[in-house]
């Protein structure tokens, strides 16, 4: 049998910021962000705070119970200030890239005045911590040392909102890379897969989302794109991005 016969439509919004985010809404609570997927009919979301994946595992466990699987990731900025998403399957993983992360990015203390809080809360939206340097700045790993490590660590790799006139490989280095070793792309609402193509022909079979870079609630799943696999697993997702047997994704919902 074909392996695409037996395959599904699953409905994904794979760039979110919780709270811990320091442009991200107070409201942006792991129940609030898991209710919200779910009245809007996600069943799959990313959670992508910038630097940070301290939220990833309080978000999946909320996920779980509600039936909205949860891709545990981050949103890392490159040296060239470029914004890049990476997602890991396993615990072990995020610690790890979280280590790296850390040792890389220059830490300069956050004032919540200027940045916005930085907090870390529970599934019942207890503040259990916070995170004292500002998470947004850049790290000194390149786009192509950030793409390395998170292969190395067996994590998928997508640049964010390429087409974007401000922290984008476009806007940062005047080009998408054709020799980047990246799983997809990610375009904002404000552009289409085909635009970029018709800029860089060299991305013509490439995969490409599109997602909504929450920063608050009312914005969650306001683009999406489908994820055609036959089960919400990180195998399947890493498979429909890199279209092998026979999964593939399809961006939704641009202007």
């Amino acid at each position: 049998m074909n392996p695409a016969t037996r395959l599904s439509q699953f409905k994904t919004d794979l760039h979110i910021h919780t709270v811990l985010s320091p442009c991200g809404s107070l409201e942006m609570s792991p129940i609030n962000i898991i209710r919200t997927a779910a009245r809007k009919g996600l069943d799959i979301i990313g959670i992508t705070d910038h630097n940070s994946t301290l939220h990833c595992n309080v978000v999946k466990q909320l996920g779980k119970e509600a039936g909205i699987f949860v891709l545990s990731g981050i949103e890392i900025t490159s040296s060239e200030e470029a914004h890049c998403l990476a997602f890991f399957e396993y615990p072990q993983q995020l610690i790890e890239f979280q280590k790296y992360i850390d040792d890389h990015i220059l830490k300069i203390h956050n004032d919540p005045d200027k940045f916005g809080y930085q907090v870390v809360v529970d599934k019942d939206e207890n503040i259990i911590g916070q995170v004292d340097w500002l998470l947004i700045n850049a790290t000194n790993q390149s786009v192509d040392q950030l793409a390395t490590k998170t292969h190395e660590l067996d994590g998928i790799f997508i640049p964010a909102h390429i087409d974007r006139s401000a922290y984008s490989l476009t806007s940062q280095l005047g080009f998408v890379p054709p020799e980047l070793e990246a799983d997809g792309y990610e375009v904002s609402k404000y552009s289409t897969p085909q635009k970029m193509i018709n800029a860089y022909p060299w991305l013509t079979n490439k995969s490409f989302i599109t997602s909504s870079d929450a920063h608050f609630l009312k914005d969650i799943g306001a683009v999406s794109t489908l994820f055609n696999i036959n089960t919400r697993s990180f195998l399947e997702i890493k498979q429909a991005l890199r279209q092998s047997n026979g999964r593939f994704v399809k961006t939704l919902n641009l202007l």
